[in-house]
């Protein structure tokens, strides 16, 4: 298992991202929500994730590129968990719900939390 996030593994795809919104499921761990939505087989990863933090919550840019790094990486050497126990294509969206800035444990907690309740329901 590479812990990698590769460009394949970004979701980029605006449809999809609406799409997420309009009919995928979620899946709460506060500060975190994982919007998810099965996807086509024809793609050549299993899994494509994308991540977003609010403007309205964080008005500096810096503070929002901070916490999206923090959640790349929480997804980064978290995704083992998913892919070693789920079968199909993915879509996600990962949003984080929080106030103030996160310290990383808290992002790992929680995002291990996402996934665990994610392969609970397949």
């Amino acid at each position: 298992m590479s812990f990698s996030f590769s460009k394949q593994e970004k979701l980029k795809s605006r449809k999809t991202i609406e799409l997420l919104f309009q009919k995928g499921n979620s899946i709460t761990q506060y500060p975190l929500k994982l919007y998810y939505l099965p996807v086509d087989k024809d793609q050549e990863v299993r899994v494509k994730a994308a991540v977003s933090v609010p403007k309205r919550n964080f008005k500096r840019a810096a503070d929002r590129n901070r916490i999206k790094r923090l959640l790349r990486e929480a997804y980064r050497l978290n995704k083992h968990l998913i892919f070693n126990n789920i079968e199909g294509n993915f879509a996600f969206l990962i949003l984080y719900l929080g106030k103030d800035l996160p310290p990383y444990d808290e992002v790992e907690k929680s995002m291990q939390g996402v996934f665990k309740k994610l392969v609970n329901k397949f």
